[in-house]
């Protein structure tokens, strides 16, 4: 228990937060952005947690960024999904078709 940080009010003032990553990495983890897009394996996932986990991947690419998805089948569903809530939004391009993984690349 004494390594628990207590958590400031909502009402609390935030302290300043200086960041000496590149453009677009905001966090405090140290790592360094790769080059090129990054990419997720949902094979990896848990079944019931998947689309909203790539939902959310998803969520944080920058317009001009992308992502590269793994899936363990062709994910049409996921990407008629995709299409209903950001109409538009991203460009869908097949690096590779199965049979172990369909591996996409999703641009914003």
């Amino acid at each position: 228990m004494a390594d628990m940080i207590p958590l400031l009010p909502a009402s609390a003032p935030r302290p300043a937060v200086v960041h000496d990553e590149p453009a677009g990495h905001t966090c405090t983890c140290g790592e360094a952005e790769a080059a090129g897009y990054p990419e997720l394996d949902a094979r990896q996932l848990p079944h019931a947690i998947r689309h909203a986990a790539i939902f959310g991947a998803l969520d944080s690419v920058l317009p001009g960024g992308g992502l590269v998805l793994v899936a363990p089948h062709d994910p049409l569903p996921l990407l008629a999904q995709l299409e209903e809530r950001h109409p538009g939004r991203f460009t869908v391009s097949y690096l590779s078709r199965g049979p172990e993984a369909w591996t996409l690349q999703l641009t914003r």
